[in-house]
């Protein structure tokens, strides 16, 4: 039978986790919420005084922290100098004169901000979702949805994400392998946009709005590729040098080809456009590209935390180890994405419990099920949250209320989740031994 002091490490980790979501949900800095729940696992598991400073010391230098702030920083520093200089919306211009199709020319903009990380790049897509509506009469509520919705359709999957790459980067699973298998979810996402938002039986629009609208500026392919050039660097470049790294230099991690495609990509953005040095100097000033560092940093030393006190040897002992995994894949992630509305949120404090569960339960050959199975919940619980800054700036742009806003968002946050515990199952057959 199960007593009060078998179950003492499942209190332990819930009590630190629970801290740690009441940081974040008093609006503490993410990076230090998660510091204090590596606190919180460091004191209730009784870390001996004298480890203290070599653990937290162990996370911040490892080689894994290092580069993935430096591609934080990278990531960021293009999305800068791609806004500031007017380098997308250049891009948009160049594209807008293929959208012929109404729905289409609704989402479009929202998809191509969501290619960038920005945050509360939502707030940037609204304007123009709200210009290619003002002859089509869609409710303020609608066009909250859209804009929010379709921002996101990228996340489960690319490559320019820092919650994608901290996933692969703490799973140790390929980047490549963790884009290929999220890539269903984002066709989850627009298959579900669709019927729940913009197919003709829900969203009517005036025949008119059918028409193609000559105002439009003409485009050329010339133009899109010039546009888009520093995007096709950095992303591409990623790629390939991720496949030839692989192949040819298996010690080298992947983070180093993800950094060298990145300062490609902004070192072709800076070129493009003058004025460009000047950004970056600007967006290496600013606030939030440190504390974006600081998360990072917080999220190893909690993962150290986890390591040096044996509390997910302790957890894993508690109950069958693919009992824990799976629960705490489901649940953990949709909390965690619940109450941050932040993907580094919900990867940095559930990842590096769940893949080292995954180890002491030897279930390595199916961590890829496993990992998706937590983007997914994670995600789910980010999009389906109201405290989401997107969807909050959303709201306030339309005018409209969260609540009638949500009402969009709801059914579809249902059918991606389900979806998520669907995909698991049948990557779990697929990769069985």
């Amino acid at each position: 039978m199960t007593g009060p002091d078998s179950l003492l490490p499942l209190i332990k980790l819930a009590a630190a986790f629970i801290i740690m979501l009441l940081a974040i949900r008093f609006r503490v800095n993410l990076g230090l919420s998660i510091i204090s729940g590596g606190a919180a696992v460091g004191l209730f598991f009784g870390l001996a005084p004298d480890m203290w400073l070599p653990t937290v010391f162990t996370g911040l230098t490892s080689p894994q922290t290092l580069m993935l702030a430096a591609i934080v920083l990278l990531i960021l520093l293009l999305s800068d100098v791609l806004e500031k200089s007017g380098q997308t919306l250049r891009l948009m211009d160049a594209l807008s004169g293929y959208l012929k199709n109404p729905r289409l020319r609704l989402v479009f903009f929202p998809m191509l901000i969501g290619l960038l990380p920005m945050p509360g790049g939502a707030v940037f897509s609204a304007p123009m979702i709200g210009a290619v509506a003002s002859r089509m009469q869609v409710s303020k509520d609608t066009l909250a949805a859209l804009n929010y919705w379709y921002r996101h359709v990228w996340e489960t999957w690319w490559p320019l994400y820092p919650g994608i790459i901290l996933a692969a980067s703490l799973s140790g699973i390929p980047i490549t392998t963790i884009c290929a298998f999220g890539l269903p979810g984002m066709a989850i996402m627009l298959a579900a946009g669709w019927f729940f938002m913009l197919r003709p039986a829900v969203l009517s629009l005036p025949p008119a709005t059918v028409q193609t609208d000559s105002t439009v500026t003409a485009s050329t392919p010339k133009a899109v590729l010039r546009q888009g050039l520093p995007l096709l660097v950095a992303i591409g470049g990623s790629v390939l040098l991720e496949t030839v790294l692989a192949f040819s230099a298996q010690g080298i991690p992947f983070e180093s080809g993800v950094i060298a495609a990145l300062a490609a990509g902004i070192l072709t953005a800076a070129v493009q456009n003058k004025g460009s040095a000047g950004i970056l100097a600007a967006s290496l000033r600013h606030r939030h590209l440190w504390q974006m560092v600081l998360v990072i940093a917080a999220i190893f030393v909690f993962k150290e935390m986890l390591n040096t006190t044996g509390a997910v040897h302790q957890l894993a002992q508690l109950a069958g180890g693919r009992t824990a995994l799976t629960v705490s894949c489901i649940f953990m992630p949709f909390i965690v994405g619940a109450v941050s509305g932040i993907t580094m949120a919900y990867v940095g404090a559930t990842f590096p419990l769940i893949v080292s569960l995954a180890v002491q339960a030897g279930l390595q050959d199916s961590l890829t099920a496993y990992v998706m199975l937590a983007i997914f919940s994670g995600f789910t619980g980010i999009m389906a949250t109201p405290l989401h800054v997107c969807f909050v700036l959303t709201c306030q742009y339309f005018h409209c209320t969260l609540s009638k806003a949500w009402r969009h968002v709801a059914l579809p946050c249902l059918l991606l989740f389900c979806s998520g515990l669907v995909y698991h199952g049948l990557l779990l057959l697929w990769l069985k031994p």
